[in-house]
């Protein structure tokens, strides 16, 4: 700044004032912005809000896979609430990973966003509260928290695997496998425990060998399906329990040329077109990350000294969707 004010040969108060839009005279105000486009100025607005020790206008998100359609279009949804407030979001991806997670969560603190909405990886977040990363406000999203509290925006996961599989052994399936994520995560136990309700409402007993609670990706899942399905007397419909597992499912189900029907959690472009029966449970993934947005200003603008209250949890609703005859 002083720099500019050498060369339009005003003070650095009158060149604080221009980028201010205050009141400063015409000639005066192009002479300074001149002389910025002559130096290419841009303001430090880092060292703006440590000198100010205000908000810094920013929040991060912190997700485990950027990879997964679900992610993008979380952040989507969070990035439409920041945009809204003047705010800009900051990503960071953990790829799953704890020491990662640690790293990112630490360093965005020390880069003084606001608040960061977090997706969480592994099984214990005491790492993740907002006192560990020195008061940043901490909203956990898709996941909820173990080993601390914070506000929390989850799915229906429970509900939509019931639903899902419930619509399967309606349709008349008594043989329905199961592919689904490790049990030690939240959505892979929780659609688990709704796939397995579903069974007892219709007052079955899934079969071991129907059940996979292991892949995490296309490759693994198309393994495990052509696994289940090869066996001497394979499910007749399969639930998976997001929409990558489903696609692996899919293509074992080409690859054998059999008429498994097919359910999945998360709906995905193009499901009506796949030649097979699909049933999808579908919900606004931008939603939750709207919804994470919004629990976290309500934080981050609360005045210094205001009780807290109790954390907050909210449920995006779910609806099931049946593709294919």
């Amino acid at each position: 700044m002083r720099d500019v004010a050498a060369r339009a040969g005003v003070s650095a108060m009158t060149v604080s004032r221009v980028l201010k839009d205050e009141r400063v005279s015409a000639e005066t105000k192009e002479r300074v912005l001149a002389a910025v486009r002559e130096l290419g100025y841009r303001r430090d607005q880092v060292a703006r809000t440590l000198r100010l020790r205000g908000p810094s206008g920013m929040i991060g998100l912190v997700v485990t896979n950027l990879g997964n359609p679900f992610y993008s279009h979380l952040a989507l949804g969070a990035e439409q609430v920041a945009e809204e407030r003047g705010l800009r979001l900051v990503l960071g991806n953990t790829g799953g990973q704890v020491r990662r997670e640690r790293e990112l969560m630490e360093d965005l603190a020390a880069r003084r966003v606001d608040g960061i909405i977090v997706v969480p990886a592994g099984t214990s977040h005491s790492h993740l509260d907002a006192a560990s990363l020195g008061g940043t406000p901490v909203v956990f999203a898709s996941r909820p928290p173990a080993g601390t509290e914070a506000d929390t925006v989850l799915v229906d996961d429970f509900g939509g695997a019931r639903a899902a599989t419930a619509q399967l052994l309606t349709e008349g399936h008594r043989a329905v496998g199961f592919l689904g994520n490790p049990p030690a995560l939240f959505t892979g136990a929780e659609r688990f425990r709704g796939y397995w309700a579903a069974h007892e409402e219709h007052d079955l007993t899934p079969r071991e060998e129907w059940i996979r609670r292991g892949p995490q990706d296309i490759r693994a899942a198309e393994a495990a399906a052509l696994e289940i399905l090869s066996g001497d007397d394979p499910p007749t419909a399969l639930f998976c329990t997001n929409n990558r597992i489903t696609l692996g499912a899919y293509r074992a189900v080409r690859h054998l040329g059999t008429d498994t029907a097919l359910a999945g959690f998360d709906d995905f472009e193009m499901a009506d077109l796949l030649d097979v029966p699909v049933t999808v449970v579908s919900y606004d993934a931008e939603e939750v990350g709207r919804q994470a947005a919004r629990l976290l200003l309500d934080r981050i603008e609360q005045p210094p000294g205001t009780p807290q209250g109790p954390p907050r949890r909210t449920v995006v609703p779910i609806s099931v969707v049946r593709y294919g005859t």
